[in-house]
């Protein structure tokens, strides 16, 4: 599933571009999940919240209050710099302007579908491409897309209600779902992840440090490490550290 902002201060535009979405989705098989705001200003308070982010940024470069380029440059300004975004507007002299906030598109209105649709089917399949940095985990009602960097660690938790429950804990949020954590130890062994506890896997590239048998974590908090773990995780970590000061690949 992906997550999708469209804003624009006309309400017509914006349900426009949401029906185009929407057919895309039905021909295409895609699932998205698309919310409208009608104001740059709005976007940049919702991500101001530090709310799940979005794959794909739609805009409508003039707007009234801050334009889409600025709203963009606000975004890009908290760190996200992953989201791929899309101009529309009726003013193509912006086009140059817009490079500055690494646009992924910039499109004339009015907009064909066929033209819209082109353009949103070749970013799903770059966000395919990028399926080794990306877990989808079903969590209550929804799939929920994370990006491995952004995980901090996977927890198994007891639970009375749900077996096999899992935390995945990121910086903003902890999601809720089903597994086996030595299914995902196995998947992610190549991705910088450890399990350093039976009930405990880290993701070592938010590692602050190691003391008495625990490891503190970039959120602050401090997670145990088993006993028969410990010669291991200070290895494989010491290995991380080595790879990453000289610049390669882990």
């Amino acid at each position: 599933m992906y997550r999708v902002a469209i804003c624009d201060d006309e309400e017509k535009q914006r349900e426009l571009v949401k029906k185009m979405l929407i057919a895309l989705s039905i021909k295409a098989n895609i699932e998205f999940e698309i919310e409208l705001f009608g104001s740059g200003e709005e976007l940049v308070s919702y991500y101001g919240l530090q709310k799940p982010a979005f794959h794909i940024l739609i805009l409508d470069i003039e707007m009234s209050g801050i334009n889409g380029i600025q709203t963009a440059r606000k975004i890009r300004g908290l760190k996200h710099l992953d989201e791929q975004i899309i101009f529309l507007t009726s003013y193509p002299e912006y086009m140059v302007e817009s490079f500055d906030v690494m646009t992924f598109q910039y499109l004339i209105k009015p907009v064909a579908p066929s033209v819209l649709e082109e353009k949103i089917i070749k970013l799903c399949h770059y966000f395919q491409a990028l399926d080794k940095k990306f877990m989808v985990i079903k969590s209550a009602y929804d799939e929920i897309v994370l990006k491995h960097d952004d995980l901090i660690s996977i927890e198994a938790a007891k639970s009375i209600t749900m077996k096999s429950k899992l935390y995945f804990v990121t910086p903003n949020e902890t999601y809720e779902s089903k597994g086996i954590l030595s299914d995902y130890a196995i998947a992610l062994k190549d991705c910088n992840f450890l399990q350093i506890h039976r009930s405990i896997m880290i993701n070592l590239l938010h590692v602050r440090k190691f003391a008495s048998g625990v490891v503190l974590m970039s959120n602050g908090k401090e997670l145990p490490i088993g006993r028969s773990k410990m010669k291991e995780v200070k290895d494989v970590y010491t290995k991380f550290m080595v790879m990453k000061a000289g610049g390669y690949d882990t």
